[in-house]
Parts: structure tokens; sequence; C-alpha cells
């Protein structure tokens, strides 16, 4: 639906994830109502803080959420691709707070004056649960390359927004 066009639109696909089949509904919302949802632009200091994160989750599934920045330090320079926010790992259901944080939650910081960045969030369900590499905040970051490490597949949804410093 319109989540796929965002992504497709504003290059999510092919910077972060290949093509995908969404397998799941996420809804990310920060604070008591600011919503993720295709890309639409928030405000850098609502999000500061880790959102709640739900999903359509399987009985018995573990999942992997990951958040990143492919727009480090700027999308039109984006040497640091991708900038690693948040992840956390072995999330029985969609309960967060009883998954295992491999990335703490860091909040936007994108430079003043780089434009708009996209902050992507991707979803994964795992084949079991998994022992999985603790990593920062930091650059050079590739969601693809630690999905594939970890045996995840492709994600089963992702949902993006973005922020900027002016």
């Amino acid at each position: 639906g319109d989540i796929m066009s965002a992504l497709t639109n504003l290059g999510v696909i092919p910077d972060v994830v290949a093509h995908f089949e969404p397998h799941a509904t996420m809804q990310v919302t920060y604070g008591s109502s600011l919503k993720v949802s295709g890309g639409a632009v928030l405000p850098v200091p609502q999000t500061q803080h880790a959102p709640t994160v739900s999903w359509t989750a399987e009985p018995g599934a573990l999942y992997t959420l990951i958040m990143s920045d492919p727009d480090a330090p700027s999308r039109a320079t984006p040497k640091f691709r991708e900038w690693l926010h948040w992840i956390v790992g072995n999330i029985p259901g969609d309960d967060i707070s009883q998954g295992e944080v491999l990335c703490p939650y860091m909040g936007p910081a994108p430079p003043r004056g780089t434009g708009l960045h996209r902050y992507v969030f991707l979803l994964y369900k795992q084949p079991g649960r998994l022992s999985m590499k603790k990593l920062a905040n930091a650059g050079k970051f590739h969601a693809k390359a630690y999905a594939e490490e970890h045996g995840l597949g492709q994600p089963i949804a992702v949902d993006f927004f973005q922020a900027e410093n002016k």
C-alpha cells in the first residue's frame, strides 16, 4: 500500500533494504501520539526517547527491531551510511521490554543544515532464539549485512520518518 510507495519514492528501497514483501503491520509512536508513518517529518526534540513499537506478532515467535539512518552525515554525501540508532533482538511477540538490547536507543541528531535524514525501522521475524552481536551507536552499519549475518532474512515490516536540524 502507501508505505511501499513511500519506501520506494523516498529511496529507503534500495538504500537500506531490498524490495521485500510486508508480512506484518507495525505501529511506531513517539510519546502519546506522534506517529511514524511513511516518511512524515517529525520534530527532532520529540524523537529523543525510544518510541513504543507494536506489531502483529505470531504467538511464540521472536523478533528483531533495527533503527538506522542512511543519511549520515547527509543524504547528498552519505559516507557513513548507515548510522545505527537502535537494535533490540529476541523480542517475544511484540513486547520490546522483554527483548535483548543489542544497541541502546539514540535519538536523531542530524547535523545542522544537512537537510532531511531518513530514520528507518526494520522488523524481522527470527528463525529462533539467536546469539546476536552487540553494537555501539555508530556509522558504517549495514542493516542488510547484519540481517544476513544473523539469518534474519528480509524484514517483515518497515516504516520510517524524516527529521532535520535547520
